[in-house]
């Protein structure tokens, strides 16, 4: 890809996924409350309604749920003919981005993936997904 990808869009409740992301780790919120993980992060439990929470590092291990290629003009920074996917993350949480270094029509249902960490601008890095290594 010759263009990094644009820098997130930081909110008060992602800045703490995109500061992870920095490390290259996968994190999610976990509620105080209720125990449970959230993904993406909100303000708000959708369980029990608790505004508390706390960040819970990720395997960055999962397996594709669904996939789609978008048919649209090319956004720069972003490859023509990427593989959006709907990952079940090994904590029960699902999560969307792009599967990369594979060729759509080799994509599988329950596909094993891992995450890996893309370098975009302002110094931000994104998470992907990648077929995992065996």
């Amino acid at each position: 890809m010759s263009e990094l990808r644009p820098a997130p869009w930081i909110t008060r409740d992602s800045s703490f996924f995109w500061e992870a992301a920095k490390r290259c780790e996968l994190v999610a919120q976990r509620c105080t409350g209720c125990g449970k993980l959230r993904q993406p992060p909100r303000p708000m439990c959708p369980f029990c309604n608790s505004v508390e929470r706390e960040e819970q590092v990720l395997s960055g291990k999962g397996t594709v749920y669904t996939w789609v290629m978008p048919r649209y003009p090319v956004i720069p920074g972003f490859e023509d003919g990427r593989i959006v996917v709907v990952i079940d993350l090994a904590e029960g949480i699902r999560m969307v981005s792009n599967l990369c270094d594979i060729a759509y029509e080799d994509v599988t249902r329950e596909m094993c993936v891992e995450v890996f960490f893309e370098e975009a601008q302002d110094g931000f890095k994104i998470p992907l997904f990648r077929p995992a290594s065996v």
